[in-house]
């Protein structure tokens, strides 16, 4: 790829949408019926234009290359939320965690605790900086945003086990976090969606309280990957099938662990008497069926949840907002159900 024909491609993911529908008329990708949101698409050839197709990046290149999405193409967190850096309990010794809040002095707030995404293997508290702080202003809520351990240094159960811990913490003591116990929420997106249900999973299996609500975003429920999107959308954009093995294979290195309800939290027997939940899936991401299953799964159990898939769009496109006009759009979907929620 010469250099003229990236600074092409990082033109239309600039471009305003209108600009970037025309540069594609007529060339939108069409997977299972569904059209690609033109600034979805730009973003996708963008990505593809720079990996090597069928090369795993190295670990460190992978993570930075996180990095380097959140701080161009997602929209920083807003000046009127004050920020503030503290420790949370993990399973194994204290973890950095940070608070987002317009209100930073106030008391019993309605509260999400927030669970990064990254294949369990990327990300952390700077890649979602901008998300949280968004979500706190537009649901008018207090954030706390956890930085688990990841793997392959620390490989499943880690990561749930350092979530239930964050959560255990929060609840022993509702007063030094400032939150009301009776509002709390939990949420996450990719990995962190399947943190959050199983989270769920845990508190129903440890009889404790479990939150009012719960947001799942193009969450990974099935380590089976067996569901017709995963066949589908093999070489989708930003996440095809050859990454998610390589995460699946970081975090649970052992196969016959992966069916366990804390890996693949769809085979939960305990969904029955979990909270209310909104989940977001993208049109055009291997992991839709995995959202869209999960939702039928609590439905079945008796659980309200909403379903809303963004048709047009690639995974991660909630935390590209300042590239694809439709993240934005879902954060405050995310937001005004949060504040009617809590």
């Amino acid at each position: 790829m010469n250099k003229l024909s990236m600074l092409l491609k990082l033109a239309i993911v600039r471009a305003p949408e209108p600009v970037a529908a025309l540069w594609f008329a007529g060339r939108r990708k069409v997977v299972d019926g569904r059209k690609i949101d033109a600034k979805a698409q730009a973003l996708g050839e963008l990505f593809n234009a720079v990996r090597v197709p069928g090369v795993i990046p190295t670990l460190e290149d992978s993570r930075r290359s996180l990095v380097v999405l959140a701080d161009k193409f997602d929209t920083p967190s807003p000046a009127q939320v004050t920020k503030r850096d503290v420790s949370i309990a993990g399973a194994d010794g204290p973890r950095p965690a940070r608070v987002y809040d317009t209100q930073p002095q106030a008391k019993d707030r309605p509260t999400l605790i927030y669970i990064h995404g990254g294949g369990w293997v990327l990300g952390g508290l700077d890649t979602h900086d901008g998300l949280c702080g968004q979500i706190a202003l537009e649901a008018g809520i207090r954030v706390i945003s956890l930085d688990y351990r990841l793997a392959p240094e620390h490989p499943w159960p880690a990561g749930p086990d350092d979530v239930l811990a964050a959560y255990r913490a929060v609840l022993d003591a509702p007063d030094d976090w400032g939150v009301d116990p009776a509002r709390l929420a939990v949420s996450g997106d990719s990995a962190g969606g399947n943190l959050t249900a199983v989270l769920m999973h845990d508190l129903a299996g440890l009889g404790l309280p479990m939150p009012k609500a719960q947001v799942l975003i193009y969450p990974a429920v099935d380590s089976r990957g067996e569901t017709p999107s995963m066949t589908s959308l093999a070489k989708a954009y930003v996440l095809p099938r050859d990454r998610i093995d390589w995460h699946m294979d970081q975090y649970v290195p052992a196969v016959e662990q992966r069916g366990d309800p804390r890996v693949s939290p769809i085979f939960s027997d305990r969904l029955t008497g979990q909270p209310q939940a909104l989940i977001l899936t993208a049109g055009h991401d291997a992991l839709r069926d995995d959202g869209a299953m999960y939702h039928q799964a609590l439905e079945a159990a008796g659980v309200t949840s909403d379903l809303h898939e963004y048709s047009g769009q690639i995974h991660g496109f909630v935390s590209a907002r300042r590239a694809v006009p439709q993240g934005a759009q879902a954060t405050t979907q995310i937001s005004n159900w949060l504040r009617r929620t809590l």
